[in-house]
């Protein structure tokens, strides 16, 4: 027997409704959402992911906490959000190094792009190249590529270890621009600059946050700026595009992931409350005294991002010979 019009209508229309209601609401968690930073408390990555995380449990609803899992320069932190269910509940926050790991380590326990899914960018900055102002006379970039090819293998550079971002950095750079550097690697940021302020080394590129300083006490001079834009901090000093390589870009990021395989749905909720985070004003400023520029935007533009670096860096450590062995 055929249902009459109306009874088909009270029949089809709560099952419409049951269909097409959870997937049109907001997703929200059910419990508590872990951050996941691959890195101990305290460095870059840490402190920025806190600055977010109040906004997001506000607008959440439920705690936000910051988890600490560092080891095996990040691969252990982020391998842990690569095999977390893709529910919304463990995001992974998680530096420019991230593109790095892939082009110099061909045993990641995870797979980049398929199995982390980006959420937003939170912020961003470019790296500063600095030598040692009283052991190098150069204050430009070219100077500096000037004195190295006339001295081949005399000046050496710090990092912040072995197959680094900033490794990478730097070989690029001597790539292009033809010279003979020394490679020293250090364990972190702050032991390589200070290596470049003691002598040590002479030249390093790092953010602003950890070399400004010491470029403001006299003890490092700003000789360029890796962004495609010269840095307001530090407006003599020229881009490296300016300097006479054009395309070169090297920037370092701070960004939210979340296991690959997290709906569409939920994607977009944390997309949407990191960039109502990112517009408050005092959360902007503390990004800003921390030497870096606000983020935001899509996830798709982040997943282009990663992308993209990953192909650029693969093509630098496959030249340079770079590995993380």
């Amino acid at each position: 027997m055929v249902p009459s019009p109306l009874r088909l209508l009270r029949i089809l229309v709560p099952a419409f409704v049951m269909l097409c209601g959870p997937a049109a609401a907001e997703w929200q968690p059910t419990q508590t959402v872990r951050i996941i930073v691959p890195q101990p408390p305290g460095g870059l990555i840490d402190t920025t992911a806190r600055l977010i995380q109040p906004h997001l449990e506000r607008a959440l609803k439920h705690p936000v906490i910051i988890d600490n899992r560092s080891g095996a320069a990040g691969i252990v932190g982020t391998d842990a959000v690569a095999k977390a269910a893709p529910d919304g509940h463990t995001l992974l926050a998680v530096a420019g190094s991230l593109t790095v790991l892939p082009a110099v380590n061909q045993r990641l326990p995870y797979d980049t792009v398929r199995d982390l899914a980006p959420v937003g960018l939170i912020s961003k900055y470019a790296f500063l190249f600095v030598v040692n102002s009283q052991q190098v006379p150069a204050k430009t970039l070219p100077e500096f590529i000037a004195l190295a090819k006339k001295e081949p293998g005399r000046f050496n550079y710090a990092t912040t270890g072995q197959a680094s971002l900033n490794h990478l950095v730097i070989e690029h750079l001597v790539h292009r621009s033809g010279i003979q550097l020394q490679h020293v690697p250090y364990r972190g940021g702050a032991n390589a600059t200070l290596a470049v302020v003691k002598g040590e080394a002479h030249l390093t590129a790092i953010s602003p946050a950890v070399s400004g300083p010491h470029v403001e006490a006299g003890a490092l001079r700003a000789i360029a700026t890796g962004g495609l834009v010269r840095d307001k901090q530090f407006p003599n000093a020229a881009t490296v595009e300016e300097s006479g390589f054009p395309g070169f870009e090297a920037i370092s990021w701070v960004a939210l992931l979340a296991p690959g395989g997290t709906p569409k749905q939920v994607i977009d909720r944390l997309n949407a409350e990191l960039n109502r985070a990112l517009q408050d004003p005092d959360t902007a400023a503390k990004i800003a005294n921390q030497g870096s520029e606000v983020g935001g935007g899509t996830a798709a533009e982040l997943q282009r991002i990663i992308a993209s670096e990953i192909r650029n860096w693969t093509d630098v450590a496959r030249a340079a010979k770079i590995t993380a062995q």
